[in-house]
């Protein structure tokens, strides 16, 4: 077990050298799909309509069901929205998907160029699996094989990890993380086996978060992403920033939410020196592999 101070040495923003992004880009936004599917024989991972009384309540139908409507549903508003706008995504996703019957969404994804992400085998935090390494080398082993490359990422469930799971993920073969939220850049963090690269993660314009947990109107969430965004253009114009995008199929992709997912984009897309790709691209980057 290592404490973050065993991991990484602090870096201050002013310290550090300019980085430059390809073709000229100040910005570089990835978006980030969650592909999730939750066991109905257990508690479920996410409620939008409260249990009776705060019972936990299994099977727990109507919030299966929510996630389930974003499988169904929600996730083809969203591949439309981002294939009109030629945008690649990453899709952080649930193994699990690509062997059950939501594997025609894993499918899908596949075909039209996503890069998968790590986002454990089910959707389970890793402080509550059975045996982290087994569910961590299991869910590398299905997206290499399904996908016929090897996954550079990893998005934890609710962003969780133990102080062992970055060795790990290191160990599995991951090459980079988005659950350390802490930095606007990219850097590197210590494990067994070698180094594993923090990738920049804007989890306050996730819309679990923010839309669920907080319950903020779809207005608010437009908002701080473009206030995001423009703070971060504004301050790139000395030192390239990345931003990243985390949505849900079963809540971005309802149908009153989807046109704010859409003005959001479109909103960045009016710079012509923004880079909007996937954060296995920002990786490759990043490591000088593009």
């Amino acid at each position: 077990m290592k404490l973050p101070h065993q991991r990484f040495e602090f870096s201050a923003l002013p310290d550090r050298e300019p980085l430059v992004l390809p073709n000229g880009a100040r910005t570089a936004v990835y978006i980030m799909v969650n592909i999730e599917e939750w066991d109905i024989e257990k508690p479920i991972a996410r409620e939008y309509v409260p249990s009776p009384a705060g019972v936990k309540t299994v099977p727990n139908i109507p919030n299966w069901a929510w996630h389930e409507y974003g499988m169904r549903v929600g996730i083809w508003r969203i591949i439309d929205a981002l294939e009109e706008r030629k945008i690649k995504a990453s899709a952080s996703i649930n193994a699990r998907v690509c062997e059950g019957h939501g594997e025609p969404v894993a499918r899908a994804i596949r075909d039209i160029g996503w890069d998968f992400m790590g986002h454990g085998y089910a959707q389970a935090a890793m402080h509550v699996v059975e045996d982290q390494v087994s569910v961590i080398q299991k869910s590398f082993e299905v997206l290499k094989e399904y996908t016929g490359k090897a996954p550079l990422g990893w998005l934890g469930p609710g962003l969780h990890e133990t102080l062992d799971t970055l060795d790990y993920l290191s160990e599995a073969g991951f090459k980079y993380v988005c659950d350390w939220p802490m930095d606007e850049h990219p850097f590197e963090m210590k494990t067994t086996a070698g180094s594993i690269t923090a990738m920049p993660y804007s989890f306050e314009l996730s819309d679990l978060p923010m839309m669920v947990v907080h319950a903020y109107e779809s207005e608010t969430w437009l908002q701080r992403t473009i206030d995001q965004f423009d703070r971060l253009y504004e301050e790139s114009a000395t030192s390239p920033r990345i931003m990243s995008m985390g949505v849900h199929p079963y809540i971005m992709g309802v149908p009153h939410r989807i046109k704010y997912f859409e003005a959001a984009i479109d909103h960045m897309m009016k710079k012509t020196d923004v880079w909007i790709t996937s954060a296995d691209d920002i990786y490759k980057w990043y490591k000088n592999e593009l």
